[in-house]
């Protein structure tokens, strides 16, 4: 969708220590970006390096932007631009920032605000997961379609974005979210506390027993590896935790969503030892009082990744089924199943694609209204 429209909308990645600013036409990035000190700390310099880096982009283009689209980390209300609440990236904006509406004042185009993780989920939606899994089924022979997909992030937080039938599903009060649902080895502790940058750094160092150990995710990925001096039991082990909490916390929304889930951000290129824990999760079991074995997800949970596994996920259970009292027979799968990935787009790339193609469907939609 919208990968050959000419229309331009102004993007930007606004992160607690840099913003970046960039401009999208049919999907694609068409300058190049613009990055500066987000100055998160201080309102009033917040908001004049946002003014500044949106005029920058905006003079280097042919044309007028149509609007300008972007995420935010953090509770808002999206739908009327205004930020605000528990966002410790951002503490200057706390008490509540009319964002969209100064920004639509300042350049005179529609401005759209979401949170990362939806727009995420939207840009795989539309333009990367979602898509490319219905493709490789069309090819495999499979008449199996998804329209529905759970998004997830693994960085600094734990996001998640919901699109259900092609549609965001942004919740009543801009709300949908995962970082607060309950840790699963820590009932009383929130799940980004197991699933998240500091979750893998914690971890490690309590398995080492030294929790100053200064070291990032990527640098314990490379003990996991055995490319760095270290404990690569450890290392291993602090990624196996994150995808047993993350797993954990996703066998829910699956449940009740029931859809593709895709996953992004920087800690995936941890994925051999994050996946395992996670599907085994995903594929746990559970019971009733009774004693009866009941599956924790009632669809059987692929990881569309392995190709083994993606050829059994688009294969499923088809067999003919005769209609009763008579000759006549109809095609049957019983198999109920989804699949996990990781992101090919990045979880950068895929929340601007989602920018984008949410401005211009916005745009689309009030125009149809007039």
């Amino acid at each position: 969708m919208y990968s050959h429209d000419n229309r331009t909308v102004i993007t930007l990645d606004a992160g607690g220590t840099n913003f970046v600013f960039g401009a999208m036409q049919a999907n694609k990035f068409i300058v190049e970006p613009v990055t500066v000190p987000s100055n998160a700390h201080d309102l009033d310099k917040c908001l004049s390096t946002m003014v500044e880096g949106f005029r920058q982009i905006i003079g280097r283009l042919d044309e007028q932007p149509v609007a300008i689209s972007f995420a935010f980390p953090g509770p808002a209300d999206y739908p009327n631009g205004i930020i605000g609440g528990y966002l410790p990236n951002f503490p200057s904006f706390r008490d509540g920032v009319a964002l969209g509406p100064f920004l639509e004042m300042t350049f005179g185009i529609p401005v759209f605000i979401n949170n990362d993780g939806d727009l995420f989920a939207y840009g795989e939606a539309l333009g990367g997961a979602l898509p490319e899994v219905n493709a490789r089924l069309e090819k495999a022979g499979s008449p199996k379609r998804y329209h529905n997909l759970l998004g997830y992030t693994f960085g600094t937080g734990f996001g998640v974005g919901m699109v259900v039938d092609g549609r965001l599903n942004r919740g009543d009060n801009s709300c949908v979210e995962t970082f607060c649902l309950r840790h699963k080895k820590m009932p009383e502790v929130i799940v980004e506390e197991g699933v998240a940058v500091r979750a893998v750094k914690r971890v490690y160092g309590e398995l080492t027993g030294n929790p100053d150990h200064g070291l990032e995710p990527k640098d314990i990925c490379e003990i996991a590896d055995g490319k760095r001096a270290g404990d690569g039991e450890a290392a291993k082990a602090a990624f196996a935790e994150l995808g047993e909490i993350a797993g954990d916390a996703m066998a829910t929304a699956v449940t009740l969503t029931d859809g593709l889930i895709v996953i992004g951000g920087g800690i995936t290129a941890a994925r051999k030892y994050i996946m395992p824990a996670l599907l085994r999760e995903l594929r746990a079991k559970m019971h009733t009082v009774q004693g009866e074995e009941l599956d924790r997800v009632q669809m059987k949970v692929y990881d569309l990744d392995d190709e083994a596994e993606f050829a059994a996920f688009a294969r499923g259970e088809m067999r003919p089924l005769q209609v009763y009292g008579s000759d006549r027979y109809v095609a049957y799968d019983p198999q109920k199943r989804v699949g996990v990935t990781i992101s090919k787009l990045g979880a950068s790339r895929a929340i601007s694609v989602g920018a984008y193609a949410f401005a211009l469907s916005m745009l689309d939609k009030n125009e149809n209204k007039q």
